[in-house]
């Protein structure tokens, strides 16, 4: 079931209260139901909602893609309308830039049409406008605020539906594009991380030869190369039937260690199991499980340090509503929630 529902979690009490829906929208767009969706944190604290479909995650293939974008402001507790996109997009990438503005790139819209295109959102006029375009069409990309202000977007599924290992560089200065080195392997639905030192931990992902890749590369912005790192101790599929897109989360700690977590195995089954990558050793390593196998949930880290796992579903059960926290300094899980 697509919802158009949404809740807010307090740290303090470990709960869930209900906050507004999603609004309706209009013309061609009526629903206000919908996933694949991106959010992106605003500087003010409001949040955009922009993007995805109306249709059920099982109905992926060829599912029409949405325009439409939404504003949530923490403190009215309300969605409201906001201009729309020019392109409909589902599975694309939205990325805060250091002036306020946000960028959306690629993408796959209605019918399995794969984009190349890039706009940007004003948070001031409430409206986007478009900007150069990648030089490749890419839909399960990543896309990484890198240290000096530039945008890495990396790998995806192009039009003309194969895996890419290329990447590019966004500059907000110019709003263009332009190429950097490749990946050593081809990858879409993969996780991007920036880490401490300034460089990107790509992991996982797919592409055409191998249904779940447990290989990582990092991303050395100075050099514009990526080079191999260790492997995860599990290979992770983004994606099961019913769950398409990028299944498990990787989170970089305060410590700077990256918590991955999640996903399906090579049978489709999904995992409760979770990793560390240590960047000093360029090694993975197992840590606590969680108490309840999931893909597709989302992971935030929370100011005390712990991460917040919430949602995602499983075999069993299509739609989770626990959650859970990870303590770094034990390496565990516990329930949090109702």
């Amino acid at each position: 079931m697509v919802l158009a529902s949404a809740e807010i979690y307090d740290p303090k009490t470990g709960s869930f209260s209900p906050t507004g829906s999603l609004a309706p929208g209009a013309g061609t767009e009526p629903d206000s139901a919908r996933w694949g969706h991106t959010a992106t944190l605003l500087s003010d604290g409001r949040v955009l909602v922009a993007g995805g479909s109306p249709s059920g995650r099982g109905e992926s293939n060829g599912a029409p893609a949405l325009a439409g974008a939404q504003i949530y402001d923490p403190a009215t507790g309300k969605f409201t309308a906001t201009g729309s996109m020019s392109t409909e997009r589902m599975q694309f990438t939205a990325t805060l830039l250091s002036d306020g503005r946000v960028l959306v790139a690629g993408g796959c819209g209605s019918g399995n049409d794969v984009n190349a295109s890039a706009e940007l959102f004003d948070p001031k006029t409430g409206t986007f406008s478009p900007t150069g375009s990648m030089s490749t069409a890419r839909c399960g990309q990543t896309a990484t605020l890198l240290s000096n202000g530039d945008v890495l977007i990396v790998g995806g599924d192009n039009v003309l539906g194969s895996v890419v290992a290329s990447a590019e560089l966004f500059d907000p200065k110019t709003g263009t594009f332009s190429p950097t080195g490749s990946m050593t392997t081809a990858r879409f639905d993969q996780t991007a991380t920036l880490l401490s030192n300034g460089d990107v931990l790509i992991v996982g992902g797919d592409n055409d030869t191998a249904p779940g890749l447990a290989s990582a590369e990092i991303y050395d912005p100075k050099t514009g190369k990526f080079t191999a790192t260790g492997s995860m101790t599990t290979v992770r599929l983004g994606h099961m039937d019913f769950f398409p897109g990028c299944g498990y989360t990787a989170t970089l700690l305060s410590n700077g260690d990256v918590l991955i977590v999640g996903g399906a195995n090579v049978a489709g089954e999904a995992l409760a199991s979770a990793e560390l990558y240590d960047p000093k050793t360029g090694k993975f390593s197992a840590t606590g499980s969680m108490a309840t196998a999931r893909i597709d949930q989302t992971a935030t880290l929370l100011s005390n340090g712990d991460v917040l796992i919430v949602g995602g579903g499983n075999n069993a059960t299509l739609d989770l509503a626990s959650a859970e926290f990870y303590k770094p300094k034990a390496g565990t899980f516990s329930p949090t929630g109702p």
